[in-house]
């Protein structure tokens, strides 16, 4: 059951869409998402999050706005990107129940009712699963299938896909913070907290208009992403058992070199000087202090990052309906 969120204003549904240069598609998303939640007789609220977009988008967004008082409306100075954009939408947000989606017509809106009931369930997070995913095999599918699989093995949170709509309790999303391009990996911010979560089969349909923002550079940086992931979800409040433990491995493969230095010494009368091993055990040695005060660093740097992380990963020109 959801509880009543006293900042809420009786505000049930926020759905938030990141637009960016969409000017043929967020007028037809708007449509479908409102013949969809209109049947569902809950209180709503839909937020579009203009991520500085160069064309139509921000006009025909206004008209949008203009027309429905239910529809929010931010405007970015500049391009922040997606993560951004999804930061401000649940920063302003005020519903119960917040769902994602993105704003090129490819998610069904028809989907909400689902992952709303799903929610209602008790879940804190509903994942959507694009089984039958509409876009070209090998630069979309098998590459977000390997991804996926991927992020499944290092995050430990069991979905399929999770780059798709979604559904969170809005008193759970609003405690994530999303900096970089984190938003990729919300799910997995949420498990951190101890959300529950589920997947359930989404509809998921081709672009009909404009171009895809996806390329295969951002393949790569979810790659890296990954890597400052697991480092946060497993080190980031005690980084120096990340660098102080290869520290130790360090030390101890440098102890190991060295002793192999002192028999072939003794058994060989082989030359310590000459020995190339007796070079790897210096660089050993010294490779494990640095890692020892990187982790020292790390700490320090933690609690700086703990303590004064209060400004918001964007800036914002305008609002409408806020």
């Amino acid at each position: 059951m959801i509880t009543k969120n006293k900042n809420s204003k009786n505000v049930y549904l926020s759905i938030i869409l990141p637009v960016y240069n969409e000017e043929e598609n967020i007028a037809l998303q708007y449509e479908e998402i409102l013949k969809s939640i209109i049947p569902l007789k809950k209180t709503y609220e839909i937020i579009f999050v203009d991520d500085g977009s160069t064309d139509k988008s921000f006009k025909i967004l206004q008209d949008i706005a203009r027309k429905n008082k239910f529809v929010k409306l931010i405007q970015f100075r500049r391009n922040f990107g997606q993560t951004a954009a999804l930061a401000a939408g649940i920063d302003h947000s005020r519903g119960q129940i917040i769902i994602i989606m993105d704003s090129d017509l490819q998610n069904d809106a028809d989907d909400i009712e689902n992952l709303t009931k799903k929610i209602e369930e008790g879940f804190d997070v509903v994942s959507g699963w694009r089984r039958d995913r509409q876009d070209k095999f090998f630069s979309r599918k098998l590459v977000s299938k390997i991804a996926n699989w991927i992020i499944r093995k290092v995050s430990k949170v069991n979905i399929h896909d999770i780059g798709s709509s979604q559904a969170y309790r809005g008193n759970v999303l609003r405690q994530v913070k999303l900096y970089g391009e984190m938003h990729r990996f919300i799910p997995v911010h949420a498990s951190w907290l101890g959300a529950s979560i589920t997947e359930i089969p989404v509809k998921h349909h081709p672009r009909k208009f404009g171009k895809s923002k996806y390329t295969l550079i951002r393949t790569f940086k979810v790659l890296l992403d990954l890597i400052t992931i697991k480092f946060l979800g497993s080190y980031s409040t005690k980084p120096i058992y990340f660098f102080g433990g290869t520290g130790l491995i360090l030390i101890f493969a440098s102890a190991i070199s060295f002793i192999a230095v002192i028999a072939m010494k003794i058994t060989q009368n082989q030359s310590m000087i000459r020995n190339p091993l007796l070079l790897l055990t210096v660089m050993l040695i010294i490779l494990s202090v640095m890692f020892f005060l990187l982790g020292i660093l790390a700490e320090l740097l933690t609690r700086v990052y703990h303590e004064t992380r209060n400004e918001a990963p964007y800036k914002i020109r305008e609002t409408i309906n806020m």
